[in-house]
């Protein structure tokens, strides 16, 4: 038997299943003919390319060669299929299937909802993430179709030059303190209010927030005392019983025990964006992606009365 495309698609999904049952499910496929078929991808090697146990499956050395020139060899036949399409005028099919990354999932139930009503033909699937770089190297590699998340809005985004990115909304960065902090009840604050505060946000925005954040508190007058980062439900702990103050995005919705506040001037921002691989199928898609995200997040606007209220203070301001 001489190795084909499909077998290396095979050790592929064993490897990120972790455990032949869940990859033969993946697959469609039962357990004994997953099995079967791998001891004859084995004999293409000639060895084993995992080791069975109560933990599941876990690859060899051989294994994890064989997974590392997997995950590029597929995708690189991906793109040369897409590119002969290409050359020959050949309409690329909508895919059936549209999966998306990730990080703002106070997004996801709306944007779910739109998109798989405006892509009936599709199964519409999503996929969360922590870090706004994994859900674009994801995307890059062909793995997703979309990633869903933000940057930083005073810089460009540079998350993978391969994909092409677009604007959903960009949102004002608000402070979250314990509803009896001193300064709970202003309207707003100027950061230089907060300088000997503790701060704390969430994981996945990159160094470019860190350094916005930094250059802010500068231009405010003072350097952070600490500023660490912790996951959304360590960081909303750490406000709720008074050890810090977080930065969090305007639509964030303030657990019980905490408040939302804005900052005067808006010295940070965040954009939320949207990228995809332009020669991706799904790529005929972004129309109407960018449309339903973009009504996903009015939608969550509005059912957020702190950036209600910062909107019309703003548009109030900006009235001659």
């Amino acid at each position: 038997m001489e190795l084909e495309l499909r077998h290396l698609k095979t050790v592929r999904a064993i490897a990120e299943a972790g455990s032949l049952t869940k990859a033969a499910t993946g697959l469609g496929l039962t357990q004994a003919a997953l099995s079967a078929q791998l001891k004859r991808i084995e004999r293409v090697f000639g060895g084993t390319l995992f080791e069975r146990g109560s933990e599941g499956a876990r690859p060899t050395p051989l294994g994890r060669l064989v997974v590392e020139r997997a995950e590029v060899l597929l995708p690189a036949v991906r793109e040369l299929q897409r590119e002969a399409a290409r050359l020959v005028n050949l309409p690329t099919a909508a895919p059936s299937r549209i999966r998306v990354g990730v990080l703002q999932m106070r997004l996801y139930e709306g944007l779910w909802e739109r998109l798989t009503a405006e892509c009936a033909d599709a199964l519409v699937t999503f996929v969360s993430f922590t870090q706004m770089a994994d859900v674009a190297r994801q995307v890059a590699v062909g793995r997703l179709d979309f990633a869903l998340g933000g940057a930083c809005g005073h810089l460009g985004t540079t998350y993978d030059d391969r994909l092409t990115w677009r604007d959903i909304a960009i949102d004002p960065v608000f402070v979250l303190l314990p509803h009896n902090h001193p300064l709970a009840a202003e309207p707003e604050l100027h950061l230089a209010q907060l300088a000997d505060e503790h701060w704390v946000s969430a994981p996945g925005r990159g160094d470019c927030f860190a350094d916005c954040f930094a250059a802010a508190c500068a231009r405010a007058g003072f350097t952070p005392r600490s500023h660490d980062e912790a996951d959304t439900a360590v960081g909303v702990r750490l406000v709720e019983t008074g050890r810090a103050v977080a930065l969090c995005a305007a639509a964030f919705a303030p657990p019980p025990g905490t408040v939302a506040v804005p900052l005067a001037g808006t010295p940070l921002t965040w954009r939320q964006i949207i990228g995809w691989h332009p020669d991706s199928p799904a790529a005929a898609l972004v129309d109407k992606a960018v449309a339903c995200a973009r009504q996903a997040h009015a939608e969550v606007v509005r059912h957020s009365p702190a950036y209600l209220t910062w909107t019309a203070r703003t548009a109030q301001a900006a009235t001659p």
